[in-house]
């Protein structure tokens, strides 16, 4: 009985995981950045490209991004979690 409950909860812990975990590209999809921001040129906002060349060889890069757009500055608030934001700040940043 105990190892049947183990086994339904390990189950149902990484069936959760893996409905959660979004990459950056879905990230930016589902968050509509990709509706101002193109990959190699400016739209409304500027693109992925120039972003990543702003912030190269940058110490904190990532964390002052993630900042940046949860306390919308110069961006407009964007509804993700600490999670999603560090998820779309990498695959920003890692844009060539």
């Amino acid at each position: 009985m105990k190892a049947t409950v183990f086994v339904v909860a390990v189950a149902g812990a990484l069936a959760a995981g893996s409905a959660c975990a979004q990459s950056g590209a879905e990230v930016l999809k589902a968050k509509g950045c990709v509706n101002c921001h193109e990959m190699d040129k400016k739209k409304v906002g500027p693109s992925y490209k120039d972003v990543a060349a702003k912030y190269k060889g940058k110490q904190g890069a990532e964390g002052e991004l993630v900042a940046k757009l949860k306390a919308a500055k110069g961006h407009p608030k964007t509804a993700a979690t600490e999670a999603e934001l560090q998820a779309a700040v990498r695959e920003i940043l890692a844009t060539k």
